[in-house]
């Protein structure tokens, strides 16, 4: 899993971010770090920790930008 910065609190909110092109950046939830994710296909979800995931999508990154949401 993945986290989307800065901290969506709903995946409409996510949704309408990513239409109206916002800068954003996902970020990979490992044990060895969180490296930005750049490229292909993952999912994410929101919002962060502590509070309970409420939303999750699985989105096409490339170049760092994401360009489709499902």
């Amino acid at each position: 899993m993945a986290y989307v910065y800065p901290n969506y609190k709903t995946k409409k909110a996510f949704k309408e971010a990513v239409r109206d092109k916002q800068p954003m950046t996902i970020r990979e939830n490992t044990p060895f770090g969180n490296p930005v994710f750049e490229n292909g296909t993952t999912s994410v979800e929101g919002p962060h920790y502590p509070e309970p995931h409420r939303w999750y999508a699985s989105v096409t990154v490339r170049d760092g930008k994401v360009m489709a949401v499902k």
